[in-house]
């Protein structure tokens, strides 16, 4: 009788939890979305939207790849008179103005293939830092 219910309790030890956990998990992917018509969508935990709004991100990450789309799209003149504006109005971004325009440099290399092209766009913006990016892009 007590290797019996040993047998049981180690049964429902290692069955219940993982029972749990499922019914639990079941429970939570079916979310009543923002959509009125449809009756529900299914959440995954690998869902690309799921942590995008719980990360806060720093402004000047923000300026960064706001800059770096932007240069993808049109120009780095365009971006260099963007992020001159953006240092200009907050100058709490002025710290980082190097950076991104280091990294702004980098990207006008890339998205040329070569340092002739983006040296073409190079201005004094943060003390020639886009310059700098771009001879660090080609080493």
């Amino acid at each position: 009788m007590n290797t019996a219910a040993r047998r049981i309790g180690r049964t429902l030890a290692l069955v219940l939890p993982v029972v749990l956990v499922l019914s639990g998990t079941l429970a939570v992917t079916r979310v009543p979305w923002a959509s009125p018509s449809a009756e529900s969508q299914i959440l995954t935990a690998s869902s690309d939207r799921a942590s995008t709004h719980a990360t806060h991100r720093a402004p000047h990450e923000l300026l960064r790849d706001r800059l770096l789309a932007e240069l993808q799209e049109k120009n780095p003149s365009v971006a260099l008179t963007h992020l001159q504006a953006a240092t200009a109005e907050r100058p709490s971004l002025a710290q980082h103005c190097a950076s991104i325009a280091r990294a702004l440099g980098r990207a006008a290399v890339a998205k040329y293939g070569g340092v002739g092209r983006a040296q073409a766009y190079a201005r004094p913006v943060c003390d020639t830092s886009f310059a700098s990016g771009i001879t660090q892009a080609y080493r």
